[in-house]
């Protein structure tokens, strides 16, 4: 199995950006966390700031991987782009979120990409990331 793991913009911050929301590991801590649990499984990661480049990345994964783990950090809440890319492509997404969106600023009540993911999964932290590899790997 191989999956892609895709962090949005400012998730290269993570371990630096308000700790007490995001954690305090880093965004690589938390790749390597799950590639240890899961040795069986090919783990890649991506990370951009950039709307086009997250688009390309949704794209490239097509026939490329077996599921796709996407946090899209603030473009969950704007992006058609990212909407239209996932809805695009067959291979499956899940949307994760490292806090719990619902229980932070309205804006962030609205996920423009979660209606055409798999699932979504938030509020568990860096487990985040894990509960969604987990639905991956146990699906079958």
């Amino acid at each position: 199995m191989k999956l892609l793991i895709i962090n949005g913009p400012n998730l290269n911050l993570l371990g630096r950006r308000e700790p007490s929301v995001y954690g305090s590991e880093s965004a690589e801590a938390i790749v390597g966390a799950v590639r240890a649990r899961y040795p069986q499984v090919e783990i890649e990661y991506y990370q951009s700031n950039v709307e086009g480049e997250l688009v390309g990345a949704i794209q490239s994964a097509d026939g490329r991987y077996d599921g796709v783990v996407l946090n899209a950090g603030g473009y969950t809440h704007t992006s058609v782009a990212l909407r239209d890319a996932i809805a695009a492509v067959s291979v499956e997404v899940v949307e994760v979120h490292i806090s719990n969106v619902l229980s932070r600023e309205e804006f962030r009540h609205t996920s423009l990409i979660g209606g055409v993911c798999r699932g979504s999964i938030a509020g568990f932290g860096a487990d985040s990331y894990r509960l969604a590899v987990d639905f991956f790997v146990n699906r079958q």
